[in-house]
Formats: C-alpha cells, sequence, structure tokens
C-alpha cells in the first residue's frame, strides 16, 4: 500500500512517500480502507523527534493519528464492526500510521463515523475532540455555571473545546488573534480576548479551568485568572509525575519530567491550584458519545484547508504556520 514513511527524526523534515506491506490484522482488529486522515502538532511534533523518549516509536514507521473510513475486514474476535461500516477513530500510541491507505486498529479506539458528516469532516475530530472530552469532562468535570478559559480558540482543539464547555453549561472565555475574534465567538465563546490588543490575564478573573495549549509564558500567566481550587490543565507541556507514572516510564524520565514540571507545579499549589498535563489517549466509547452530539447539531467540525493525500508534506507544513483556522486533513478517496 502506499503511506508517508518517517525514516528518521528530523525537524521540519519530509515524510518519505513509497511503498508499505499491509497491516496485520489482529482477532481484536479492523482493518480500515482509509478516506481521510486529520493533520495535527503533535504529528509535526512527533516527525521532528520531540517525542521519542516518551513514544519510542521503531523507524521507519507510518505517522499520522485520526482517520475516517470503511471497514474493509474484520478480526475474529470483533462485535461491533463489520465490513463497510463507516468509521471514525485515533489509533492508540504505537499502532498510529493514518498516512496511509490501510490501518489496522484495536475495534475499542473506534466508532461508528456520524451520519452527518463527510469523511473529510469526520477525520477532522478524533484527537480533538478525545482531547476535549478528557479535558473538561474526565478531568476538569465541568458543570453548569462554571467559568473556563480556553487558550488559542481558533485553533484544532479550541474550536471543539468552545463547543463541548458551552454544552456542558459554562461560561468560556477563549483568546485568539484578531482575525479569528468573530469565528471564535461564533462557536459560543461569551467572551473573546484578542491577544494582539490585550492581556488575558489583565481582564480575567476567577476562573475554574483553563485549558493551555501555548507555551509556558501562557502557562505561568494563567495561574493569576483562576480562583482556589481551579484547575490548571495544559496538553503542550511541561509533563507531570502522574503522566509518567501512566505511561510507564523508567526512574530516570521519571525524574526528569518532575524536573520540568516542579516549578509550575510548585506555583499553583502556592495559589491552592493544581496543574496536571495530559495526553490524550485513544478512546473509541468516547468518540461514540462525541458522534452522538455531532450528529444533534450541538458541536460542528471547523475546517480550514483540504490537501489531497499526495501532498501530506506540504500539509504538514501549512500546520506548522500556525494560522490554520480549525483542523487541516488529507483526502485519499
Amino acid at each position: 500500500m502506499k503511506a508517508f514513511i518517517l525514516d528518521k527524526y528530523k525537524k521540519k523534515g519530509a515524510l518519505r512517500f513509497g511503498d508499505m506491506p499491509e497491516p496485520a490484522l489482529g482477532q481484536d482488529d479492523v482493518l480500515v480502507e482509509i478516506h481521510a486522515a486529520g493533520l495535527n502538532p503533535l504529528d509535526s511534533k512527533i516527525r521532528d523527534g520531540e517525542f521519542r523518549l516518551i513514544l519510542p516509536y521503531r523507524l521507519s514507521f507510518i505517522p499520522g493519528h485520526d482517520v475516517a473510513g470503511i471497514v474493509v475486514r474484520a478480526g475474529s474476535k470483533v462485535r461491533r464492526f463489520k465490513p463497510g461500516d463507516e468509521v471514525y477513530a485515533r489509533p492508540r500510541d504505537g499502532r498510529v500510521g493514518t498516512f496511509a491507505e490501510l490501518i489496522a486498529m484495536n475495534e475499542a479506539d473506534v466508532a461508528l463515523k456520524p451520519k452527518n458528516l463527510t469523511m473529510e469532516e469526520a477525520a477532522s475530530i478524533p484527537l480533538v475532540g478525545l482531547t476535549s472530552w478528557q479535558v473538561l469532562v474526565e478531568r476538569a468535570g465541568v458543570k453548569k455555571g462554571q467559568k473556563v478559559l480556553i487558550h488559542a480558540g481558533s485553533g484544532g482543539v479550541g474550536t471543539f473545546a468552545i463547543q463541548l464547555a458551552k454544552h456542558l453549561g459554562a461560561t468560556v472565555a477563549a483568546t485568539t488573534g484578531t482575525a479569528n475574534v468573530e469565528l471564535v465567538r461564533s462557536l459560543g465563546a461569551d467572551f473573546v480576548v484578542d491577544y494582539k490588543k490585550g492581556d488575558f490575564e489583565k481582564v480575567l478573573s476567577g476562573y475554574d479551568v483553563v485549558l493551555n495549549s501555548l507555551n509556558g509564558d501562557t502557562l505561568q500567566k494563567s495561574l493569576s485568572v483562576l480562583k482556589p481550587g481551579g484547575k490548571l490543565i495544559s496538553i503542550s507541556g511541561p509533563p507531570d509525575p502522574d503522566f509518567a507514572r501512566e505511561q510507564g516510564l523508567n526512574c530516570f524520565l521519571r525524574q526528569v519530567l518532575r524536573l520540568l514540571s516542579f516549578g509550575i507545579r510548585r506555583k499553583a499549589k502556592r495559589r491552592r491550584l493544581s496543574y496536571s498535563f495530559l495526553f490524550m489517549r485513544a478512546n473509541g466509547a468516547q468518540l461514540s458519545l462525541i458522534a452522538r452530539l455531532i450528529e444533534a447539531g450541538i458541536i460542528r467540525p471547523v475546517m480550514d484547508r483540504v490537501f489531497p493525500f499526495e501532498a501530506t508534506n506540504e500539509a504538514l507544513a501549512y500546520i506548522e504556520t500556525g494560522r490554520s483556522k480549525g483542523k487541516v486533513v488529507i483526502k485519499l478517496r
């Protein structure tokens, strides 16, 4: 099968377009013919080698974390899916590979595609949808009447998280640039802070939850907008000791991550706040719940551009500019 392959870690290096064997099908797996694949900043970071200590893939491998397609074969123990089913998924770590014509995934990671979305739209959802769900529902337990700040409101995670937080009953603030203020407001943000015109930490206060996806400076400033008992949850780091334990990292790496996050954890504790890092995980059951919200019209995908499969490297370069609104997707069929 045709695929884009990572042969060596290199910052802004090009993936190689070539042939790879058809993936082996385990008894709990479904083999999916890929119609579209979403792109994420995570794909660029893995290509650049930023996660090689945490996610030790054996080179050469196929990257890619979002997929929508059609089941072509099912393993002997698969009960939830059959050939012909339209599905979407974020394959689990260690088994990624959506920049290809086919992928085999554990059925537990897969869900039926929302009926009202195209394949391209569906492929834009899994990683950002699961990230938003695991931050706002699982980790933060957002309830009606709470106040939530979402950074980078026009990005992939931001556009989804704003809609989910509103559905949960929160008052939502979001940061974005001037060109995207109206987009973010149209998604349901009650307060939009244009970072080019003002500082969010000077105009926001008393928040229950902050979802951070930006740099360390924004992370530090976010502490000041939270009220005592508030939760600062970051998807861009630094990783914390709990994450190291969950990943089963060795003692050396655990200590490294402990030191990396020591400063922000100490500052949070002094303010009677909590800091945690979230690295989302595959979860087909949660994708099924997200599909219901999409089919009910509660959440809509926000798409920027769809590239042809052969332009995957160009699509990665485009998301690295940081200018995309919502998600970028590659179309295979």
